[in-house]
């Protein structure tokens, strides 16, 4: 390199795959736990609905219902689709051949995006049709952090996409 030339640095890439990795993180999260829709006596999370009665907590099986079912089924596709872009980006990366899976870590992202919408979607407009609660409820934590693994696998999603320099070829 010679004094006229500068080189800068993009983590684009490194940013990319923290995103995938942190959506990853948030989806498990988001798949555990206890509670993504809450009233006063009632917790519903995507494994196990539960109701208080007089003296105790009575929790069943949420996997009877075919629209808790889909919800959950759309949310492991992506959740598997996000784990898929990760290792392919990280053992990529750590290999120095990251320009040539970009544009396929971009795609399992994306097809991630759209299969975690779909779910986040479908879930509160099929309790609000088929539950109805007497008292106030809410759609609580578990549910914002779906929502959050969502945005940060379209963000990582975007970074793979950007190009890196000028002279670099495009990835199609």
């Amino acid at each position: 390199m010679s004094a006229e030339e500068a080189y800068v640095a993009r983590p684009f890439r490194l940013i990319a795959l923290f995103c995938a990795f942190l959506a990853l993180c948030l989806d498990a999260v988001a798949l555990w736990s206890p509670s993504w829709v809450t009233a006063e006596s009632f917790s519903l999370s995507l494994w196990e609905s539960c109701r208080r009665t007089a003296s105790a907590w009575r929790c069943t099986s949420t996997l009877r219902s075919d629209w808790q079912v889909a919800t959950l089924v759309l949310l492991l596709g992506g959740s598997a689709m996000t784990l898929s872009a990760f290792i392919v980006a990280l053992i990529s990366l750590c290999r120095g051949t990251h320009r040539k899976c970009c544009r396929t870590v971009a795609v399992f992202l994306f097809t991630a995006v759209v299969l975690q919408a779909c779910a986040l979607v479908l879930y509160p407009i099929k309790f609000i049709d088929g539950t109805v609660l007497q008292t106030y409820h809410e759609f609580n934590w578990g549910y914002g952090v779906a929502w959050g693994a969502t945005v940060f696998m379209l963000g990582g999603g975007v970074l793979f996409c950007v190009r890196l320099g000028a002279y670099e070829p495009p990835l199609y």
